[in-house]
Parts: C-alpha cells; sequence; structure tokens
C-alpha cells in the first residue's frame, strides 16, 4: 500500500520515536535557558526565544538528549540486535564525540586566536581585524546530563 505525502507526514508526526526524540531535544534547551536566565546571562528577549529555539552548548547537551532518546526509543522498539539499533547506537556515538571533542577543540581555538587578533590590533599590526564564529562545544558532564535526560524520556516515551 503506498501512502500519500499527507499520510505519510501525518505519521511522522505522530510517531513515537520522533516525539520522543523532539521532547528530549526541547526539554534540554528549555532546562538550559532557565539555568542561563536564573544565572543572569539572558539580556533581552530575542536572545532568550534564540537559545530556547536555536543556540548551542550550555547545559546540557541538546544534541546528546536527541541522540540517547533516540537509540533508547529504538533500543525499545526495535532490539538492540536490530541493525537500524546498531546505526542509531554509531550515531550517538559520533554525535558524542563531535560535540565534545571537536566542537569544544573547535571553540576553544577560536577564542585563542580572537583573543591572538585583537591583541595584534591593539598594538597597530592590524588595521582591522574581524573575529571568527567561536563555537561552542561541550564538556563531557554537559554531554552526560543531556544524555541522560534523552536516556529517561526515551524510556518514558517507550515504557509508559
Amino acid at each position: 500500500m503506498i501512502l500519500s505525502a499527507r499520510e505519510q507526514l501525518k505519521d511522522l508526526f505522530t510517531s513515537p520515536v520522533f516525539l520522543a526524540c523532539i521532547f528530549s531535544w526541547f526539554c534540554a534547551q528549555f532546562v538550559k535557558t532557565v539555568i542561563k536566565l536564573f544565572s543572569g546571562k539572558i539580556h533581552s528577549v530575542s536572545e532568550l526565544i534564540e537559545l530556547l529555539l536555536w543556540r548551542t552548548g550550555g547545559m546540557p547537551s541538546s544534541h546528546s538528549a536527541l541522540v540517547a532518546c533516540l537509540c533508547t526509543t529504538i533500543a525499545f522498539r526495535s532490539g538492540i540486535d536490530s541493525d537500524v539499533f546498531i546505526l542509531s547506537l554509531c550515531f550517538y556515538l559520533v554525535t558524542i564525540r563531535d560535540a565534545v571533542g571537536v566542537r569544544r577543540a573547535n571553540g576553544i581555538q577560536a577564542n585563542l586566536l580572537n583573543k591572538i587578533g585583537e591583541n595584534l590590533k591593539e598594538k597597530g599590526l592590524f588595521d582591522d581585524f574581524n573575529k571568527i564564529k567561536e563555537v561552542q562545544g561541550h564538556t563531557p558532564m554537559e554531554a552526560i546530563i543531556g544524555s541522560l535526560l534523552g536516556l529517561f524520556i526515551g524510556i518514558g516515551f517507550s515504557v509508559l
């Protein structure tokens, strides 16, 4: 039986796996926003909305929450011996490695390069210095907490 595009979209947006993943991502972003709000690091409504919907980095990791939830829900639905679970587990490991390793190292390196560039500009060695974007990665603890959040949400969506 071939489903129409409308039916396929309806199936996607009612899928427990999809809903669990979106919920885990949103919960992580919400917790991150509340933490930054109470620590006084949000200065405008637009910054609040951007953090809630899009901004990366910080506690907990929404990337980790989403992929941990994906792994968990697939484990419950398909079993840990299924090919799709193994694929999701590999995706989880690559995502965590990227968030904690590569993206974090790039962010630290970009921060140092920006400091060097500003220092050289102040000394008159550069006429114009444009800062490079500092992509925030995650600390191991941010990734662990995000993973635990995703695990528990995945269990909740799978068992309840």
